[in-house]
């Protein structure tokens, strides 16, 4: 099977801003990593095809139309919204990748990236501030496991088949990205010997399907203002630093 290739010929990405930070998930699994050593680099054949440390190739990769089947994509602490290291652009930098997604016309065939593509947006922590809704006990019987909920954080669905103008009150969280991407594309949810059982997968409640309705009329894209474009984001030449280090 080729290194960027999941079963069933799916293809992935992931965009990150460096290789040894807690943002970049790959460098933590083995066969993907494939460490030269203790404090090592990442030499895998996975590693190499399909991991790009500068975030903004997402938006060449779309302007090329070569965006993979599934991609993950972390901004750097500039384009974060992470306290005291963004510069404020967040915001345009989410708009840029959605609205080069939306404006791909001449992707898949001419029938641009849009038509096909959910857009899930999710922060890493709730801001530091006050939410009055304690989170729920996964797991009232000792020992607890290591996957119990604290406070919310927000999530976007973004697609032509989301619910307009909706608020799901489904109980997701991030093991729910998974399950669907899971869901979508068919893939196995467990690797050779009851591995699933231990992972964000099993333990999410929902699946994301609350979002959607995808008998509707698909919606058409709308362009999102920005005070920032694409181009602003690949120029941009400081070195890429992470969301956060802790």
């Amino acid at each position: 099977m080729d290194a960027d290739l999941l079963p069933g010929g799916i293809t992935w990405r992931y965009y990150a801003p460096s290789a040894g930070s807690i943002w970049t998930a790959p460098n933590a699994i083995q066969h993907i990593c494939q460490s030269t050593g203790p404090g090592g680099e990442c030499v895998g054949p996975d590693w190499s095809a399909n991991v790009d440390l500068k975030p903004a190739d997402v938006l060449s990769d779309v302007a090329a139309c070569n965006l993979r089947s599934i991609s993950w994509v972390i901004p750097t602490g500039a384009n974060s919204d992470h306290a005291k290291v963004n510069d404020g652009g967040g915001p345009s930098w989410v708009s840029a990748i959605v609205n080069a997604i939306g404006n791909s016309s001449t992707c898949d065939n001419n029938a641009g990236y849009w038509r096909n593509t959910a857009i899930v947006i999710a922060w890493d922590d709730w801001g530091g501030w006050y939410d009055h809704v304690a989170p729920p006990i996964r797991n009232t019987s000792p020992p607890l496991n290591s996957y119990e909920y604290g406070f919310r954080v927000p999530l976007i669905v973004i697609s032509p088949y989301a619910k307009a103008a909706t608020v799901s009150h489904q109980q997701n969280d991030f093991g729910s990205i998974l399950k669907f991407i899971e869901e979508t594309f068919s893939l196995p949810t467990t690797i050779g010997e009851s591995v699933g059982l231990e992972y964000a997968d099993s333990y999410a409640l929902g699946d994301l399907s609350d979002f959607f309705n995808f008998n509707q009329t698909p919606l058409p894209f709308t362009v999102i203002p920005a005070v920032k474009d694409a181009k602003f984001f690949i120029d941009r030449k400081e070195p890429p630093t992470p969301p956060d280090n802790d």
